[in-house]
């Protein structure tokens, strides 16, 4: 290694109230059904996404959500591919029964893989549309649709690929605007999402 290099001194050591740097999207603290959608949008450019592979368990899923303090997973698989994502009602609802009826097993057994949303059975927004809708706008897309979460695509210049570039939860809304966001079917699964979009396809 050629030049004129020197070491850096070392300092104290970590104290007890070090922490761990994380990135933090800093939404406002309130806001209107007026405001921007992106106000309420968890935007991945700032905000670092949790995810799982889909060999991991559920049990192992649902622990990283309680740790995390989220309630859905993107599932990666390698290298770094979008397959799926994964919520809590999926581990916690019906999913994993419907799984051990068809295929047997147990619980302990089931992967997330088995009973994850597949990326093609996925409904997004784009960020093009977001960009022009109001907070309200959001909400009423959730409402009418049973949403809990919703994800925004951005494109690419030739329209051949995409990433996901952030999330809407009605959790976060909710919290917001300050007010119960409560969808006018009762809130669907991505589960029952599924068997509507194969219903209409």
């Amino acid at each position: 290694m050629r030049g004129i290099y020197k070491a850096l001194p070392f300092h104290t050591h970590l104290n007890s109230g070090a922490s761990l740097y994380r990135p933090a999207h800093m939404l406002p603290r309130s806001v209107t059904a007026i405001d921007p959608a992106s106000l309420v949008m968890t935007d991945f450019n700032i905000t670092q996404p949790f995810t799982i592979a889909p060999s991991a368990t559920i049990a192992q899923a649902n622990d990283k959500m309680i740790a995390c303090g989220v309630r859905l997973l993107f599932v990666i698989d390698a290298p770094s591919k979008l397959v799926g994502l994964i919520t809590a009602t999926d581990i916690l609802g019906e999913r994993p029964l419907l799984y051990i009826s068809e295929h047997g097993g147990t619980r302990d057994g089931i992967l997330v893989g088995d009973i994850m949303t597949a990326r093609e059975k996925i409904q997004t927004l784009t960020m093009d549309d977001v960009n022009h809708a109001s907070v309200g706008d959001i909400v009423e897309t959730m409402k009418q649709f049973g949403r809990q979460h919703i994800l925004v695509i951005e494109r690419y210049a030739d329209d051949t690929r995409m990433t996901v570039r952030g999330m809407f939860s009605t959790t976060q809304i909710a919290r917001q605007l300050g007010e119960t966001i409560e969808a006018l079917p009762r809130a669907a699964t991505f589960a029952e999402m599924e068997l509507a979009i194969t219903a209409t396809a």
